[in-house]
């Protein structure tokens, strides 16, 4: 009887333990999305080459796919401007070191100088590479 207890209170720690490690990780992929959303707003050049995959396959929803240059290039040249940018609705699934993260996206833009607004479903693909978390795959889809 002893052992039984023994035994069932070790499970439930033990799935304790790994609930609080997995939120942890999901907490610094929530930061690392915010800190994301922040460099494409700002076009921080240095943030964003920071936060993103050498090997980053940016997909936007119109079809066209950035590498890490175009990416980072478009968002401090001004060809794509984030005037705004708010996240909903997100979702963050952990795989090991992957973690898959589902958000809405509502934006104000101003590309190339010209005014608009966008309304997207985006799928992200992170990966923790040594100790920080990075963006290696965006698709974007409108939302109709």
């Amino acid at each position: 009887m002893k052992n039984n207890f023994f035994l069932i209170t070790a499970f439930f720690l033990m799935l304790s333990i790994a609930g609080i490690a997995q939120g942890k990780h999901e907490m610094a992929v929530a930061n690392a999305v915010e800190q994301l959303r922040q460099a494409m707003v700002n076009g921080d050049k240095a943030a964003l080459e920071s936060i993103v995959a050498e090997n980053l396959s940016y997909g936007h929803s119109g079809g066209h796919i950035d590498n890490k240059k175009e990416f980072v290039e478009k968002l401090t040249n001004g060809t794509s401007d984030f005037v705004t940018m708010d996240l909903t609705d997100q979702v963050i699934t952990m795989s090991g070191k992957t973690a898959i993260v589902r958000h809405i996206l509502k934006a104000k833009t101003n590309d190339g100088g010209k005014a608009g607004e966008v309304h997207l479903r985006i799928l992200l693909v992170w990966q923790k590479m040594g100790v920080k978390w990075k963006l290696l795959a965006r698709q974007a889809v409108k939302v109709v």
